[in-house]
Formats: structure tokens, sequence, C-alpha cells
């Protein structure tokens, strides 16, 4: 594992470090945690707007979603409407 330097202002690191008592865990423990996740979230965003770019772009050609599979998906979703 590496270490990296993170100066914090004193009020975060004042949070991180009641947090941590809190939690009865390290507080680099805590930060590496919280880091992980916002690194994930941002993947997550990142795919999700490449996805979202490919729809756009490609909507109505043949690279769209194949109409007997869309048909499908709607048919599915409708059996479990409560109507």
């Amino acid at each position: 594992m590496r270490t990296f330097h993170l100066p914090l202002p004193d009020d975060v690191h004042e949070a991180l470090r009641r947090e941590a008592t809190a939690d009865h865990r390290p507080a680099t423990e805590l930060a590496r945690d919280a880091l992980t996740g916002w690194l994930q979230a941002r993947q997550r965003e990142r795919v999700a707007k490449e996805i979202r770019g490919f729809a756009l772009d490609f909507a109505g050609t043949e690279l769209d979603i194949d109409p007997e599979f869309e048909q499908a998906g709607v048919d599915h979703l409708l059996a479990g409407a409560s109507i």
C-alpha cells in the first residue's frame, strides 16, 4: 500500500477524528474508505455518461435497441404492473 500526504483544513481534520473515535476505527481507514467510495461513484457517473452519449448518438440507427427486444421489455413491465 502506498502513502499519500493530504493536508486537511482544521474543521475537516477534527470531524474525521470525531468520526474515527465514534466508530472505533483509525482515521486513515475512514479517509481511505471515503476516497474509495468517491472514486467508485465517479467511475459509475463516467460510465453512465458514456452510455447516455452512445444512446443519444446512435438512437434510430442500426445500433439502436432491437425492436423485438424492446417490445419484450415493455411486455414484461406491463405484465408486472397492476392496472
